[in-house]
């Protein structure tokens, strides 16, 4: 009997339900709730909790994401009416735990898909290392998974009330800005900026070159980007229109900011390469720098003015229980003691064996 994996069976379970949710609503005429799902990832620490607990209106304090977890928000669109649903999944421990973008990047959940990268502007030595990680494990996955759905609807083309599998290339509008020249997310992409209360107070100079970088990359992406402080009602109010309109579908509104003295306010769209302009280089020669296309120029000026930090160390820490943001006192002291009486219980065991004569 072959193997079947969890994951398979979760596949077919979930496509089980969307397909009696479907065939239900055509017996009935009934108005169905939909599914979406929003992947948040981003910096260590940059506050990705505060901000979807403030995105979805719950009083609660925050805690330290550890590792993934998942949770989800409900809203109604009218009286009497079946809520919609999105489901959200928070990815902890900044770019360490990159991995896990496997879980709730799947076949089924691209179907309705958004990712939010969250990027601490407070610590932009570490901005561009985190964010280049962790877009590029989201990409590998998505295009991974775009494949695996792509084969599996080709084996089965006469199946009933199946959901086309797009091909994993979003197609722009024909009026979109540079459409020739951008390579779009597979999936909606939104950039939040953290932080911006203390981002506010930098030197000029370097906000500047912090805020035409991240315009590029979201542009270039066609994502939406969005400079926010949860110390802030007015900020997290236009935050929180970007993200219902991910979750739930709703209007993001139409405000749009492009001056670095102020939060930028940019939906996907409304930037140009010709209105963000070359790199601030004001101590960097552009001839001196080797690089094969413009987002590696970026790239090169950024790590220029903001040196990243060393990540090897985030890399090796697999293991979240010796991570010291998830610190429990008396947890870690029964964890050792534990640990101490299996190592003794390793030596004394060791000790026996050697002591062991084997009858002839």
């Amino acid at each position: 009997m072959p193997k079947i994996s969890l994951d398979t069976l979760w596949e077919q379970a979930a496509a089980e339900v969307q397909s009696r949710g479907t065939e239900g609503a055509e017996d009935d005429g009934e108005e169905t709730s939909s599914e979406r799902s929003v992947f948040l990832m981003g910096s260590k620490a940059a506050g990705k909790t505060s901000i979807l607990l403030r995105c979805l209106d719950r009083d609660e304090p925050s805690k330290p994401t550890l590792a993934l977890e998942y949770t989800f928000g409900r809203r109604a669109r009218g009286h009497n009416t079946p809520k919609d649903i999105a489901h959200l999944w928070e990815l902890g421990g900044g770019a360490s735990l990159s991995d896990l973008v496997q879980i709730p990047i799947t076949p089924v959940s691209i179907r309705s898909l958004s990712v939010i990268l969250i990027l601490d502007l407070s610590k932009p030595n570490a901005l561009w290392g985190t964010m280049e990680k962790l877009l590029q494990a989201a990409l590998a996955q998505l295009e991974k998974v775009f494949s695996q759905a792509r084969q599996a609807q080709k084996a089965k083309p006469g199946a009933k009330h199946q959901t086309p599998v797009h091909s994993g290339t979003r197609v722009l509008p024909k009026d979109y800005p540079d459409r020739e020249l951008v390579s779009p997310f597979p999936v909606p992409l939104l950039i939040i900026g953290s932080k911006y209360d203390i981002f506010q107070e930098f030197d000029s100079d370097k906000k500047k070159v912090v805020s035409k970088a991240l315009r590029f990359v979201a542009h270039y992406y066609a994502a939406s980007l969005i400079f926010t402080s949860i110390k802030s009602e007015s900020q997290m109010s236009k935050t929180k229109s970007f993200f219902s309109h991910l979750a739930f579908g709703l209007d993001r509104g139409k405000t749009v900011s492009c001056d670095s003295t102020k939060p930028l306010i940019i939906p996907a769209g409304s930037d140009s390469f010709s209105q963000i302009g070359s790199p601030p280089t004001t101590d960097v020669d552009i001839s001196s720098l080797h690089v094969k296309n413009p987002k590696d120029l970026w790239k090169k000026v950024y790590e220029r003015v903001f040196p990243q930090e060393n990540t090897s160390e985030q890399r090796e820490l697999k293991d979240p229980a010796k991570d010291p943001q998830y610190s429990e006192p008396q947890i870690d002291s029964m964890r050792a003691q534990k640990d101490q009486e299996l190592e003794q219980y390793k030596r004394d065991s060791a000790k026996s064996w050697k002591g062991l004569e084997l009858e002839t």
